[in-house]
């Protein structure tokens, strides 16, 4: 049975209503506030991925701020990691790292994935809280079962890539076996690359990585409904980040979860419980980048989810409560012999709290023919505390430290927030060939435990707290405010000719943030004490922003199917911006970028050749020194090949012309500054890549 979401035009117009190789996920792109069905397209995926943040790449938008291997944080119309609501199989998952190297779609490898849905910006209120840029929501393969009466029966996929430019490989192995009401699964992903080489032919040192993930999946149905139960344990021995100070020496997490759907006759029902514990070292590993400084943090993530879906006269009523609590341990081993980083174990977070409990209803209607609504409010409690923290020690080389601490000490630290979400969207349909979409809300976010509790004044603990990549250093403001923003969007499509027609997308959208989180100048120092470069010491602070841009794509079928198949032109283009009340240009703001798409299918062929082209980054971060950075296009072709029922071959080349870029998203190049010396430059981008990756089922 097809799931059916009503979601929003506030960013996200893609290609097609939703992406997916025929062996690969389905990428629901919710882009438009309208009832969306989960659908297949038949071009090729990217083959040899191992972070899940990029599988969305597609869509207008949507960026990716690189991290490690694994650990890209999703960026939607300018707004970022934890303004976005991620959710793993129903697990709201948070990340238990001072630089975020372990972001929650670093939990589950893209092998595992089965389904990805992305609702942008304005969101209904039942898609998640405590969030203003939108929800990214998982979920594993679906559990196999068997038809009715025919016994038991058994389901097995194996999968392999690799790809040139990192010398990396992934494998993905999942074997079911079921009958009609009882099925049992295992599923394991493999992903490794060595340090990537840039369009120059140089190594980008540090960015080397490893992952395992496992999961076990128990699923009964019957006539009242179904329950799922899936565990699972990743193991990262350590992944590379060129533009942070630390690398990740070992992420060791655990997880579980229980879910349970039924359908009766007064609507549907849906129920969760899950945990989630990490365990999470940095330090140095590699050649590449030495050092040592051992940081150890230890996060839990546990919680529920009850909602409920009833049918009106003419519409649905969805309510619904949800609690999620995180605990957080963040604490760096004193080094024997070090004058500075000793005698004690430095406590930079200390039983860090952070729980949430909230309630929500929605009422979609549909009005007559032409007109569907959705009107929806959620209040969120938030509470958070942390405990007593030190520092290294008390003498010379640790007096601001020391003397941080005993501030913080000395305040009254718990904080409760009370956050009210609102939402107002409405879909009108004059015909079959338009529908236009208008979508008004207020959606608000508390600040994490890091914004608020991170205490460090020495100039070496500060620069331990970055998650932006930018090469600076960070300390929190036990008082900083949520943030609350007000976004209005509208979406003009115009389509015609079925499933395989063409079609234009239009979204502008405008979000003004009160109480937006950003920084503050403290003062600045030299990285890695190198005279020849600087960089700056930050606080977190409110200050009042704005952020808006608009969104287009397209598709415009060329060539009907024929004896030469079928060919069609599609592509999406984004332009945002995002300005602080008292002026500047707030940070990671995608430059305008588009991508064009040539799609070719013949008989058992699926090809594509693409060209994504980006503008100049010169609106830049003055405050974080964020660098300027060129403009660039890159040429990628792919093609796929469904050898027989079960085994597709694929393969491809990224940045074909191997163009020397930077990421403007990528921050600055830290692990070569350190071994390399001279100025702090933007982080470089993949250099060409060759991919191949096969696809078997039996």
């Amino acid at each position: 049975m097809n799931r059916i979401h009503f979601c929003i035009a506030t960013a996200v117009a893609v290609a097609s209503p939703a992406m997916a190789a025929p062996d690969g996920p389905a990428i629901l792109a919710a882009d438009l506030p309208v009832v969306v069905i989960t659908g297949t397209a038949e071009h090729p995926e990217r083959t040899a991925d191992s972070d899940i943040s990029t599988l969305l790449s597609k869509m207008p938008g949507y960026s990716v701020a690189q991290g490690g291997g694994v650990s890209g944080l999703p960026v939607v119309n300018g707004l970022a990691d934890d303004r976005i609501k991620i959710r793993v199989d129903g697990m709201e998952l948070t990340s238990a790292c001072a630089n975020h190297m372990n972001p929650p779609l670093s939990y589950i490898d893209p092998g595992q994935v089965g389904q990805i849905d992305l609702v942008a910006g304005v969101t209904p209120v039942s898609a998640g809280g405590d969030s203003i840029g939108g929800t990214i929501t998982v979920t594993s393969a679906a559990p196999f079962f068997a038809r009715a009466g025919e016994g038991w029966r058994t389901r097995i996929k194996l999968g392999a890539s690799a790809k040139s430019v990192n010398d990396g490989v992934n494998a993905s192995v999942s074997a079911s076996a079921a009958d009609d009401s009882t099925s049992i699964g295992y599923t394991a992903a493999y992903a490794r690359g060595h340090s990537y080489e840039d369009g120059n032919g140089e190594r980008v040192l540090g960015s080397m990585f490893e992952s395992i993930n496992q999961a076990v999946t128990l699923a009964l149905r019957g006539s009242a409904g179904q329950l799922t139960l899936r565990a699972g344990v990743q193991h990262i021995p350590y992944q590379g980040f060129p533009n942070q100070y630390m690398d990740m020496t070992d992420n060791t997490a655990r997880h579980a979860n229980l879910a349970y759907a039924g359908r009766f006759g007064w609507g549907d029902f849906d129920a969760s419980v899950y945990w989630q514990k990490t365990e999470h070292d940095m330090g140095f590993f590699t050649p590449e980048r030495t050092g040592m400084m051992p940081m150890t943090t230890r996060g839990s993530n546990a919680g529920y989810v009850v909602k409920a879906a009833i049918p009106l006269a003419s519409g649905t009523l969805r309510i619904g409560n949800e609690f999620h609590r995180f605990r957080l341990d963040d604490f760096w081993p004193a080094v024997p012999g070090s004058m500075m980083m000793g005698p004690n174990t430095y406590v930079n977070v200390n039983d860090g709290m952070r729980d949430r409990a909230a309630v929500f209803g929605e009422v979609e209607t549909r009005h007559d023919a032409r007109w569907l609504s959705l009107l929806g409010a959620r209040w969120e409690w938030v509470r958070m505390d942390a405990g007593a923290v030190q520092a290294y020690g008390t003498g010379m080389m640790n007096a601001a430290d020391a003397a941080a601490a005993r501030a913080f000490n000395a305040r009254e630290r718990r904080r409760d927030d009370g956050n009210l979400d609102l939402t107002a969207l409405a879909r009108f349909t004059p015909s079959e060939g338009a529908t236009y979409e208008f979508a008004l809300a207020r959606k608000t976010r508390s600040p994490n435990l890091y914004e608020r509790y991170s205490w460090g004044r020495g100039t070496m603990a500060m620069t331990m707290t970055n998650w932006f990549g930018d090469g600076n250093g960070y300390v929190g403001d036990i008082d900083l405010k949520r943030e609350a923003a007000a976004t209005l969007a509208v979406t003009a499509d115009w389509h015609g000719g079925g499933e395989k027609g063409w079609f234009v997308r239009v979204n502008p959208y405008f979000s003004k943030v009160a109480d937006y989180i950003d920084v503050d100048v403290l003062g600045t120092f030299n990285p890695y004490m190198k005279m020849s470069t600087r960089g700056t010491l930050l606080r977190f602070a409110n200050h009042d922003a704005k952020l808006y841009g608009t969104n287009l794509s397209w598709r415009l079928p060329l060539l009907a199917q024929g004896a030469y198949g079928s060919i069609a032109l599609t592509g999406n283009a984004a332009w945002s911006r995002g300005t602080r009340r008292d002026g500047g240009d707030l940070y990671r703001i995608m430059p305008l970028n588009a991508l064009l798409a040539l799609e070719h299918e013949l008989g058992r062929w699926s090809s594509q050749l693409d060209v994504r082209a980006v503008a100049r980054k010169d609106h830049v971060d003055l405050r974080r020194l964020e660098p300027v950075t060129a403009g660039y296009a890159l040429v990628g072709l792919r093609t796929a090949f469904q050898a027989q029922k079960h085994v597709r071959l694929t393969a491809g080349v990224s940045n074909l012309f191997d163009k020397a870029y930077a990421d403007p998203l990528g921050g600055v190049y830290l692990s070569g500054l350190k071994a390399q010396g001279g100025a702090l430059r933007p982080l470089p981008g993949y250099g060409r890549a060759f991919e191949l990756g096969m696809n078997v089922e039996f």
